[in-house]
């Protein structure tokens, strides 16, 4: 059923390709006009072009998760261009796979600014927003959605600071969910296990190869498989809160 999102207005980061890229198209395509922030603004001027084109509405904002600024003004525009925020879809993030001793500790400083300081500036900005639409909203709800990882719930060698990141999207959902919950605002947590994006493109040399010999080894999930899970969380009725979804490659253990 298309259109169960007419009216709402969603911001999504690390839009300008794979899950963010999926889920910017999918939501605006139940009706909800799209702010679409990444650095990339390139990218993100041809997705919306093209969501235009399919008649839907779409916004794209240049913007660096990392600067609290720069956050802070991308919400600022959305608010302004679209009258309000219903709902946040947090999906930057990197993921930068290697044993801990010996890594290169530009890296965790990476991960840890985008995986987690930047979900975290951004949900800062929104929530008085998100918590205004839960209030005076049709709906009844306003939804954020975390994007964390199946390393958010089992460590493994070689991904020790990913885990540690993943991990901490999942503690600050929960903690955040039981503040505002009573207040109409739904996190959720999706954990993707292997998705073919750019991802493993990040991985420096001498480790990309393990991983991409891995996601090799099975069938793996779309970008379009996550914005899917995305999609039926945030359009469910106001009573109902799907607090966390695991999805995993059928093949992958």
């Amino acid at each position: 059923m298309a259109d169960r999102l007419k009216g709402t207005v969603a911001l999504v980061t690390g839009a300008s390709s794979g899950i963010g890229e999926a889920t910017a198209r999918a939501l605006a395509a139940q009706g909800a006009k799209v702010a679409m922030v990444a650095r990339r603004l390139e990218n993100l001027e041809r997705i919306a072009k093209d969501i235009a084109g399919q008649g839907h509405t779409a916004l794209a904002i240049e913007a660096d998760v990392t600067d609290q600024n720069q956050v802070i003004r991308a919400v600022e525009r959305t608010v302004g261009d679209f009258a309000g925020l219903d709902i946040l879809v947090n999906n930057a993030g990197v993921m930068l796979l290697g044993p801990i001793p010996g890594a290169p500790t530009e890296e965790w400083d990476r991960m840890i600014d985008i995986n987690l300081k930047g979900l975290m500036y951004m949900t800062h900005a929104a929530m008085p927003h998100l918590l205004e639409a839960a209030e005076k909203s049709e709906r009844g709800a306003a939804d954020l959605v975390n994007i964390s990882s199946v390393a958010g719930r089992q460590a493994g060698a070689g991904a020790g600071v990913y885990n540690l990141t993943k991990f901490g999207v999942g503690a600050v959902s929960e903690a955040l969910r039981q503040e505002v919950s009573k207040k109409g605002v739904r996190i959720t947590i999706i954990e993707p296990g292997a998705v073919e994006t750019e991802l493993v493109n990040h991985i420096r040399d001498g480790v990309r190869e393990k991983a991409e010999e891995r996601w090799a080894s099975m069938t793996t999930l779309t970008a379009h498989d996550i914005a899917d899970a995305i999609e039926y969380a945030v359009t469910r009725p106001a009573h109902v809160s799907l607090n966390e979804i695991l999805i995993r490659p059928t093949e992958q253990p």
